[in-house]
């Protein structure tokens, strides 16, 4: 395996309820390391670049509301095989569905507000990791 890196973001939902602490608890106990991150609130705007590639899915106007609703905390983690370890800590998306010990499952309320986001591709991690950090964040 490999080393590499993975975006994550613990959404408002999770924020407003505090258990950012116990998320981040979490990430430490799978073996994470966090190499960067910050606390922000976006627009709208902001939160319609960021899931741009969901602009035609009837969700998007409810997603880019919930995620400029309230604070998040975007990191960086690194592991060996971080883009599949951070899904596997993370579950399901649905916190229904999600395996029992999963960050969803014990602190996700629904579908949409489910405390957790983690790029699901390398590619993708490219991406959602630029939008949010500068390269001298990353270092």
């Amino acid at each position: 395996m490999a080393i590499e890196r993975t975006f994550a973001i613990i959404k408002p939902d999770a924020v407003t309820a505090h258990q950012q602490g116990e998320i981040l608890s979490r990430i430490q106990k799978h073996g994470f390391k966090i190499v960067a991150i910050k606390s922000l609130r976006l627009t709208k705007e902001e939160a319609g670049g960021f899931y741009h590639v969901h602009k035609a899915r009837p969700f998007f106007g409810e997603l880019t509301d919930f995620m400029s609703s309230g604070k998040i905390i975007a990191m960086v983690l690194e592991a060996d095989n971080a883009i599949a370890k951070w899904r596997d800590a993370m579950g399901a998306t649905d916190p229904k569905k999600a395996t029992p010990g999963t960050i969803r499952h014990d602190l996700g309320t629904s579908i949409g507000t489910n405390c957790t986001h983690g790029s699901d591709a390398h590619d993708t991690a490219a991406f959602e990791i630029s939008y949010f950090f500068a390269g001298l964040e990353l270092i």
